[in-house]
């Protein structure tokens, strides 16, 4: 295990990656932003990954998604990556969730929690469990529309520039209606978002559980530049957080 982290531990030592090893970490949405912090969280030598993504590859992943190739069309993505961790640590342990996230998620042992949602209310009632619950969590407030990484940055959602970006400040709004203001690490840009054609689409998902959710879908533009570097962003400031 020393050899496959040797470089990490000229940085940080073994004492950290000793820690990294013993921490749990869970991933909700391994798409563009959630895959690149996953595999990123696995290649820093994290002990134990959860994996929550209901999904499976399409041809429109390929220009940013890390497991989306036109060989894995069709396929699962959380299946897609329990091969490729397993390929990058043997040792790592892993909990596949191929379903949507549901308010009765159990966070027992969980150290940190990263949010790649994509879709308004799970967003929200995931990021007020763990403010609520005391739950480290970091999210991604929207990678799309956008072109250059360079204008990423990590703040509290109380710091965040600009409010009035529409995804930002719908899920601004809702937590400003749950009592939450401040007190949530964020993923944001300075980039203003923009998109050629504004397209939507209804999306229905049925649940492990029997739970039919339909929702409205805005189907954003992407570059392969944005969504990956922001997912390397949470990855790294997780694994700061865990090592002190």
């Amino acid at each position: 295990m020393n050899e496959i982290f040797a470089r990490n531990i000229l940085y940080w030592g073994e004492e950290a990656q000793k820690k990294l090893l013993n921490s749990s970490v869970v991933v909700f949405g391994i798409g563009g932003v959630g895959g690149y912090c996953a595999e990123a969280l696995a290649r820093s030598g994290v002990g134990e990954l959860t994996l929550v993504d209901f999904d499976t590859v399409s041809e429109s992943n390929i220009n940013r998604q890390i497991v989306a190739l036109d060989s894995t069309i069709g396929e699962a993505k959380t299946s897609l990556f329990e091969t490729r961790l397993k390929d990058i640590n043997p040792n790592i342990k892993l909990r596949l969730i191929n379903d949507f996230y549901t308010e009765d998620f159990d966070f027992t042992g969980v150290d940190f929690v990263c949010d790649a949602i994509d879709t308004m209310r799970s967003k929200i009632n995931l990021l007020v469990k763990c403010y609520k619950n005391n739950i480290p969590v970091i999210s991604s407030m929207g990678a799309g529309n956008r072109i250059n990484p360079e204008m990423l940055y990590v703040s509290d959602i109380s710091e965040i520039h600009d409010k009035k970006a529409p995804f930002v400040s719908n899920i601004l709004y809702q937590l400003k209606k749950r009592g939450i203001e401040s007190g949530i690490t964020v993923v944001s840009s300075d980039e203003k978002p923009f998109v050629q054609e504004k397209l939507s689409e209804v999306e229905k998902i049925t649940t492990r559980s029997g739970e039919e959710i339909e929702f409205n879908k805005i189907i954003p533009s992407s570059t392969p530049f944005v969504a990956p570097a922001s997912g390397l962003i949470m990855a790294s400031y997780v694994v700061r957080n865990l090592i002190k």
